[in-house]
């Protein structure tokens, strides 16, 4: 090495809320020390071993990957917290491919086995995997340091024996710390000198770094405290302030060991022994199951084959001329060639780039969901530009009709792994994921990890809370930063937050600290989606960890972009209610009407469906439900598919603003033009707006000559904004179309037009996969509306303003809600319905047992049980009598009685006022029943007969104040059904509001269900209140003064009438509130 020294014990952000150093700040110190070798030796974990081996590698610097391991105290079985919660730390580096495998398997073993307290391997497992590995003896903390603090240099002489032979000659060294205001290292040290004299072990120098700098040892401090949940200034906790744990440049430690120069030679040899290729972005696929004599490329050529038969009626003769009727013919998206050629085109491009077992192994997967009926989405993101994915049924959208690119999927010039998200109902996804793992090895498949990192809002409280500042402080400047932003760049963009910093000291204090801790990860948790599956197990590629989660599954310690690198398969598995809502309401169609939905093949042009959506009559249609959402649809009135693509497309920050443009030349307000007339084609189903980043590509093709490999990297090049790609894409396109005949100042004005438009252009056929499920959804809404609003409320069961919305919908749809029923609900929301000669006729929709609080799944299930087996329970003795006194608790108990659900058995006060007296004669017949105290006659109870003493019935506000309370909303009645005729004539129904735009007075009146409260930055209360009436909600923002003028009117379950102006944010109409007055019975009449 032509260095000096090398750092062989280094933690990074990745030893969690112990490091604060990130990699790349690691590798920049190194470099700027001039060292050409660094390691990486993270607590337990290899976390971050990828990120740093490429980024090392790419400065020039030769990485050593390690980790810093615990060792048990005896095995890993053995776990008395007396004995076994005390472990030992070790150095282990990959000196080669073997140890860098046998690192994997120990780290994975270490987590999946040996967790307790920490993962911990023990020494016959180290044995096991020891081939490849460099050891040193470790920090304070390592067995032989132990031994020496101890005074046992007996046990330590036996240690160094047993860790040479367990690494081989030459493999293991005894490691000096670089400490000095450490007394037990130095007399560590000297004692360790002399054992290495005496035993022929090698030394070698270490500083345990955990942080960059000098001055970043009060952020590490906060650091620890916030790992420990503590505070900086408490006596005792967990801290590193004794010593300094920077990056000490080569000359320090020379300094240090002089008088142990060997401590430094060592380094660099260590580094020369190291000799580790870990090969990056090299495909290593796992292999499709295929039947005999045939390869994956031929398997997946057939199956193509015969999918054009299935999606068109084509026919295939054997040497591979296709045939079709003539009525067929017509109906194709392009002649029998074009499909030919373009089907062909892609296989080539499939096999050229070797993705054959990809596609295979991802249709086997799809194809196994769709035969368990599980509902699949139609495409999500580039993969519905592939005919080879449409044949395969891997995506339900056919590019031909389309227009979709498959190079916009697969560039044949930038060969890089596909990228197949697949979207499943989110009820079912893990049946998917039980699948994959029992179809291609339980060993070879896992979920992938992620990283939760201090972002610029939490750091600030999370540092704040460790210095000792109010929780007031940290939440007043934490609200000074916008979303989005990083701490200096709120300092630098807003004048509140920079002022504060400059003049207050414990702010400038807060802020330091903060911002050596943003980006620092936090914690490890399972990926929402993300799935690798190896060519063979898992720890050959990846080490493994046990997920935080409750079912303890395994996961990758490598985040996806690590797995990527390394050429392995990830796949994302998403799981999508909306998905899951479409599953249920076509299972309650086919269960309660006889009718089969199917989903994936419904007619596109349909009317009914259509004038749904010009009625923004969206609520639960994917995609569409917003109400900035509701408003543009009333405006353009829908009457295309097309339509719907381009309107998911363009309600998005940035093109949102072309939708008035859009729907003006829909409807011949203004005139559609276009720069030349080669755009006509391109653009024309966009009336001259381009939405898509594949117009962009088509406008290459066409008007410059691209192919449309070359299209995509233009697209690439725009969309990352980088001027050197920009400047050659620039040139590259506008010679293009200069030798295609264009004038210069239309080929100017073409670029001049795609450069800021590619920026913020949508993915065609993402759009189109999602507005299939947008259309999918409102044509469940259209034809059956009370089984699509079941399931919607089912899949929204525990979130209570949700379903208040909901049924308030369904109120404005003459959808009558029904209250939980102990006689006639189900789990679940369920769909009543009155059979007729001819057909079934839905009438409501109930609530299900289990959306009353306090009730749990066991105690539903099992009454639904009893109430199956037995019939209906017929009085408040018979149904207690029936249920066990087990599932029959006092707030269960109260819970059903309150929401309604035994009003079949007796009235609401009258059942809770002797509730005890219940409880207590189901105790009776438990304990009758145990000791087989039963009269001979008919099996009736010795017992008397259950009495209930009066009670006066409960008033109807009582009873709609208990719905509120148990199932989130009123049923039985609303409060303002009183009121109602008063409300119209002083304000607005509330769903009229959206016809109005912003800036419109308008006077509404209603309940307030809810208020926030919030502090300005001033120190002035403040009021977010949710405002509804029978028709629908609003928020109404109080501010200040207002609520200063009017504060007595606003408290829950107030009857209050306001006035103000309306405006519009994050594309939801707000009232603004001018003038507010409570409205009591007296004078409302």
């Amino acid at each position: 090495m032509s260095n000096q020294f090398v750092h062989l014990h280094t933690h990074s952000h990745y030893s969690l809320l112990d490091g604060l150093a990130k990699i790349d700040a690691l590798i920049k110190r190194a470099k700027e020390l001039g060292m050409s070798a660094l390691a990486i030796t993270d607590h337990g974990v290899l976390y971050g071993a990828i990120e740093f081996y490429k980024k090392a590698r790419q400065a020039g610097i030769k990485p050593i990957i390690g980790v810093e391991m615990y060792v048990a105290a005896r095995t890993i079985q053995d776990r008395d917290p007396k004995i076994d919660a005390k472990r030992y730390h070790i150095i282990l580096l990959a000196k080669n491919d073997v140890g860098y495998k046998n690192l994997m398997r120990l780290v994975s073993k270490a987590h999946i086995d040996g967790f307790y307290y920490k993962p911990r391997v023990d020494k016959n497992i180290l044995r096991e995997f020891s081939e490849g590995l460099i050891a040193l003896s470790g920090c304070l903390g390592g067995e032989i340091p132990r031994a020496i603090q101890a005074g046992n240099l007996k046990q330590a002489e036996n240690l160094i024996v047993e860790y040479k032979e367990i690494f081989g000659e030459g493999n293991f060294f005894l490691e000096l710390g670089a400490h000095p205001n450490i007394e037990e290292q130095l007399k560590l040290n000297n004692a360790l000198k002399e054992l290495a004299r005496k035993f022929n072990v090698p030394v070698v120098g270490t500083q345990d770094i955990h942080y960059i700098n000098k001055d970043d040892k009060e952020a590490h401090e906060v650091l620890l405290s916030v790992q420990t949940a503590s505070r900086f200034d408490d006596e005792g906790r967990l801290s590193m302030q004794q010593d300094d744990f920077s990056m000490k440049s080569p000359d320090e430690m020379i300094e240090f060991f002089k008088d142990t120069p060997e401590a430094i030679e060592n380094t660099l040899k260590i580094a020369d022994m190291v000799n580790l290729e870990i090969p990056l972005y090299k495909i290593q696929l796992p292999e499709f199951p295929l039947p005999e004599n045939i390869d994956a490329n031929n398997f997946l050529r057939n199956l193509c084959y015969e999918g054009l038969t299935k999606r068109y009626e084509i026919k295939v003769s054997s040497t591979g001329a296709l045939t079709a009727d003539t009525e067929k013919i017509t109906q194709l998206p392009a002649s029998l060639e074009e499909l030919k050629k373009r089907l062909e085109y892609e296989l080539s491009v499939i096999e050229k780039t070797g993705f054959a077992s990809y596609f295979l192994i991802v249709q086997d997967i799809v194809n196994w969901a769709k035969s368990q009926n599980i509902v699949v989405g139609p495409g999500r993101g580039s993969a519905a530009g592939s005919l080879v994915s449409f044949l395969l049924n891997i995506t339900n959208i056919d590019p031909l009709k389309f227009g979709l690119m498959f190079e916009r999927f697969l560039n044949p010039d930038r060969i890089s792994m596909p990228d197949i998200d697949l979207d499943f109902a989110d009820t079912r996804r893990d049946e998917v994921l039980v699948y994959t793992a029992e179809r291609y090895g339980r060993d070879k498949v896992a979920q992938i990890i992620t990283f939760g990192t201090m972002a610029a809002r939490g750091v600030i409280r999370d540092a704040g809370r460790s210095l000792g500042y109010p929780y007031a402080t940290c939440d007043r400047l934490a609200k000074m930063i916008p979303f989005g932003m990083s701490l200096e760049e709120a300092l630098a963009n807003s004048k509140e937050l920079s002022e504060d910093y400059e003049s207050n000291s414990d702010t400038q204090r807060l802020l330091d600290s903060a911002k050596k801790l943003e980006g620092v990860a936090r914690h490890a948790s399972t990926h929402a989606c993300g799935v690798v599956i190896t060519p063979d197990p898992l720890p050959n590629h990846i080490p493994l960890q046990r997920s935080s989660q409750d079912d303890g599954s395994i996961i990758t310690q490598y985040e996806m972009h690590a797995i990527e690198d390394l050429g392995l398969l990830k796949m994302d598995f998403l799981g999508l209610s909306n998905l899951s809502i479409i599953e249920d309401t076509v299972n309650r169609i086919r269960n309660a009407r006889g009718e089969t939905i199917d989903i994936e093949n419904l007619p596109l042009d349909d009317p009914k469906v259509f004038e749904l959506l010009a009625r923004g009559d969206t609520t639960g249609v994917f995609q569409l439900e917003s109400g900035g959402m509701k408003r543009y649809l009333k405006e353009l009135k829908p009457s295309i598919f097309e339509d719907i693509i381009a309107m998911v497309s363009l309600y998005r920050p940035g093109p949102m603003e072309l939708i008035p443009e859009y729907i003006a030349r829909k409807h011949g307000r203004k005139p559609v033009t276009y720069m030349h007339e080669k755009l006509v084609p391109i653009l024309e189903k966009t009336y001259g707006v381009a939405i898509y980043q594949e117009q962009v590509m088509e406008i290459a093709r066409s008007l410059a000559g691209f192919t449309l490999s070359e299209a995509d990297t233009l697209r690439k090049a725009v969309g990352k904004k980088i001027k050197s790609l920009l400047d050659e894409q620039r040139e590259k396109l506008i010679n293009g179309m200069l030798r295609q005949g264009l004038p210069g100042h239309t080929a100017q004005a073409i670029w001049e037009w795609i450069e800021p438009f590619a920026r913020y252009g949508f993915n065609r056929s993402h759009a189109t996969g999602y507005a299939q499920i947008a259309y999918q959804t409102a044509y469940l809404k259209a034809y059956f509306p009370h089984e699509f609003m079941a399931a919607l409320f089912t899949a929204e069961e525990k979130n209570m303003e949700r379903i208040a919305v909901l049924v308030g919908e369904c109120r404005l749809k003459g959808i009558k809600i029904l209250p939980p029923n102990i006689n006639i609900s189900g789990t679940t929301f369920t769909v009543e319905y009155e059979d007729l000669d001819d057909s079934i006729q839905a009438l409501a929709i109930r609530f299900g047992l289990s959306a009353i609080k306090n009730v749990g799944e066991n105690v539903v299930e099992y009454i639904i049980q009893k109430r199956d087996k037995n019939g209906p329970f017929t009085s408040i003795e018979n149904f207690t009598e029936r249920l066990s006194s087990r599932y029959l608790n006092k707030k269960s108990l109260e819970s059903m009685i309150r929401s309604g659900a035994l009003d079949d058995l007796d009235e609401r006060a009258k059942l809770l006022a002797n509730t005890e007296e219940i409880l207590a004669w189901s105790h009776n017949i438990e304990t009758n029943k145990k000791f087989g105290q039963e009269s001979l006659f008919a099996g009736t109870s010795l017992l008397p007969a259950l009495k209930l003493k009066d009670s006066a019935p409960a008033t109807k506000d009582i009873r709609l104040r208990w719905e509120k309370e148990l199932l989130g909303l009123w049923i039985s009645d609303h409060p303002l059904s009183d009121y109602s005729k008063a409300l119209a004539k002083i304000s607005l129904p509330i769903k009229n509001i959206a016809s109005f735009g912003t800036g419109k007075r308008i006077k509404v009146g209603g309940i307030i269900s809810k208020i926030q409260k919030i502090i300005t930055k001033k120190g002035d209360p403040m009021i977010f209140v949710n405002l509804e009436d029978e028709t629908h909600n609003i928020e109404v923002v109080v501010f200040p003064s207002t609520l200063e003028q009017y504060g007595v009117v606003f408290h829950e379950n107030a009857i209050v009438a306001i006035e103000g102006k309306l405006n519009e944010r994050d594309g939801e109409l707000k009232l603004i509130c001018d003038r507010a007055e409570e409205l009591l019975p007296e004078n409302t009449t």
